[in-house]
């Protein structure tokens, strides 16, 4: 098995937007990368009133003071390649109008030729509900199954015509239409979260979590889907929250993916081994100084990989 490896695409604050998106894509490309990823925070409160991830206490790291949109980025990614599927992981759907999502999806499916991964979830921060939110934090799941719905009306066949609690849409023509249907992706953080991913979605997208944690966690969702009757098989993506240094991470308390490249590849195999699951992508942007160097950094993860059998 060839495991497909993706990359994750600079928009954080240190990286020239309109010039380093594009070109680390095409780089990705070229390299061999089989997907280019993007992720979304639409703002930083100061000070914050929740940690990361809302764990109380955890910082939020200093590069998310400046993210770039994460379909503005795609788009950029997409005229820049012409191969690589386009990937998000995640949109926090709920802060997103459902209408607006769902035709933003499939316009730049359609212009893209058919690359879209659509990464959804409800996130974490109550700041960005508030700022931002279709609806409170308490019903992001609501929203979330709601945007489901109109996606697949508005990706279905014309005449589109949908009632729901957000959103009315009379039966009209709404185009353009994708290029083929778009696989969605979601999380599985909770019995609800599972339920949903296995009723209406097509895969996973987990974080790496050690390599034990994960096989665990993708056998009790496929165990579960199987207890529900799902028939066709969930695909998974594995997004990897990669912790680079130039030099080893030495000593005890080494995370997994934390520390050079032949520690990120060495995990990566460990996971790999231990699930089966035949794609991930790393996001690798957060401690490289510039593109250049994520470029660099990237080449030799994806060159080491292969050569490890991954």
């Amino acid at each position: 098995m060839v495991t497909r490896l993706g990359l994750g695409l600079p928009q954080m604050k240190q990286y020239d937007i309109g010039r380093d998106i594009p070109a680390v894509a095409k780089a990705a490309e070229d390299i061999g990368y089989d997907s280019v990823w993007v992720f979304e925070r639409v703002l930083f409160p100061t000070p914050a009133t929740q940690g990361l991830y809302g764990i109380d206490g955890l910082p939020w790291p200093e590069q998310y003071r400046s993210v770039a949109d994460p379909l503005v980025s795609l788009t950029l990614a997409a005229a820049a390649t012409e191969r690589v599927r386009l990937g998000t992981s995640v949109l926090v759907a709920p802060l997103h109008v459902p209408f607006e999502l769902a035709r933003s999806l499939a316009t730049l499916d359609a212009a893209s030729g058919g690359r879209v991964v659509a990464g959804l979830g409800t996130g974490w921060s109550h700041d960005e509900y508030a700022a931002q939110g279709v609806a409170p934090f308490a019903r992001r799941g609501a929203v979330l199954d709601e945007t489901l719905a109109v996606c697949r009306a508005v990706w279905g066949p014309d005449p589109v015509a949908y009632e729901g609690e957000w959103t009315r849409i009379a039966p009209s023509v709404v185009g353009p239409k994708p290029a083929r249907p778009i696989p969605v992706h979601l999380p599985a953080n909770s019995p609800r979260a599972a339920r949903r991913l296995i009723e209406q979605a097509d895969g996973w997208m987990p974080v790496a979590m050690g390599a034990d944690q994960l096989a665990d966690a993708w056998k009790q969702l496929q165990d579960r889907a199987a207890q529900l009757g799902r028939e066709r098989p969930i695909a998974a993506t594995v997004r990897v929250n990669a912790t680079y240094s130039p030099r080893p991470y030495e000593g005890e308390g080494r995370r997994p993916f934390q520390g050079g490249v032949e520690q990120i590849v060495e995990d990566l195999a460990a996971h790999v081994e231990a699930t089966g699951i035949e794609e991930f992508f790393l996001d690798l942007q957060g401690q490289t100084r510039d593109a250049q160097e994520l470029t660099d950094v990237a080449a030799e993860v994806y060159e080491a990989a292969r050569a490890a059998g991954v």
